[in-house]
């Protein structure tokens, strides 16, 4: 059967997310819509490292959108210019039909990194298998994670018994037992105990933290969809979690925690007053978030609190499939220099270098 030509895209338009009405509009109707896709986390992407949000659509400019592609303009001296849609997003799906919808998005696409001279376009799409992009010449799966959701509907009990006996329902007894406590908000106090603690972690790893101001812009743009839970031993922090909402989903975007007090499972038990409090909200799901393929412990961790994952591949034009972008030992030896690092040079590390790797 033939297609209708009427139903066929014929037009490829820009438009600025921030400041257009109409871009909000479709985020809060989409089905595929997430926190990403939301105006106060591209202005918070747009503030903190100078990132311009733009997107694509094939909707008239006195219309309202039927659908959309949005991206970051990067540019950057050291890693090149590119258009990723998004930095520092888990994932990020088209807002549009799959087929000739996308199709012709991508096309529009690829003509502006051709006459912008533009390093790359990336997509981090949850679902779409992009079955068809990943011919000559065409996108290529450059880096592949896993994605790990629990559903929040089942009761209090029910959702309690689908953890982990050992390594989750047991950690969260423990630390009920410890006497733990924890202080919940996004006030300046509570930004800054959950800073410390995360730059004391991404020091453990061997990376610098993201920048402050980072979260400062988080909490300003998402307001109360932005939630950062701190967990005290007495009077000290020992773990904190961050959490994103948009309509019945929860984030859990950022944990962090001090290596001495492991034994009382605060992160664990962080996490499920996180999804009891999100559940009473009315969510009805609960975002573990990105995992690399190679981190196993990670993975590990992710797997005992629920079986819902599914594998997540980003995508490039142009690409090589699974490539590392930093050889294996220039990564080692950037790690050794970094944990030798006071904690002052390892910060303003991380504000240079985050900007030019989104």
């Amino acid at each position: 059967m033939a297609r209708d030509r009427k139903s066929m895209p014929t037009g490829f338009y820009q438009l600025d997310p921030t400041k257009d009405p109409r871009w909000g509009d479709l985020v809060q109707r989409h089905p595929k819509a997430s926190v990403f896709h939301t105006v106060g986390w591209l202005k918070a992407l747009q503030s903190t490292y100078g990132y311009e949000p733009v997107s694509f659509t094939t909707s008239l400019p006195t219309s309202e959108l039927a659908n959309g592609m949005v991206f970051c303009k990067v540019q950057s001296w050291l890693t090149g210019r590119r258009l990723v849609s998004l930095p520092f997003s888990d994932h990020c799906e088209s807002l549009c039909d799959p087929g000739d919808e996308l199709v012709f998005l991508i096309c529009g696409l690829k003509n502006i990194r051709e006459s912008q001279e533009l390093k790359y376009l990336e997509l981090r799409p949850v679902h779409a298998t992009y079955s068809w992009a990943d011919q000559k010449n065409s996108f290529k799966p450059s880096s592949r994670f896993f994605l790990h959701n629990i559903n929040l509907e089942p009761d209090e009990d029910e959702l309690f018994q689908s953890l982990d006996k050992d390594c989750v329902q047991r950690r969260i007894r423990r630390a009920d037992r410890a006497g733990l406590t924890e202080k919940v908000g996004r006030s300046e106090e509570i930004l800054k105990d959950f800073y410390e603690l995360f730059v004391a972690t991404r020091r453990r790893h061997q990376i610098p933290p993201i920048p402050y101001r980072w979260f400062t812009n988080l909490s300003e743009h998402l307001r109360d969809d932005l939630e950062v839970r701190v967990a005290f031993m007495g009077k000290v922090p020992i773990a904190s979690i961050l959490t994103l909402r948009f309509r019945d989903a929860v984030y859990y975007k950022y944990g962090c925690s001090d290596s001495s007090f492991h034994r009382y499972a605060a992160t664990p038990w962080l996490l499920w007053r996180s999804m009891l409090a999100a559940k009473s909200g009315g969510a009805t799901r609960f975002d573990l978030g990105r995992t690399e393929a190679k981190n196993t412990g990670l993975l590990t961790f992710k797997d005992h609190w629920t079986s819902q994952s599914e594998p997540l591949l980003y995508w490039k034009y142009p690409g090589k499939s699974f490539i590392d972008t930093v050889d294996g030992w220039k990564l080692n030896t950037a790690k050794r220099i970094f944990s030798c690092m006071p904690n002052g040079l390892l910060k303003l590390t991380g504000r240079v270098v985050y900007r030019h790797i989104g």
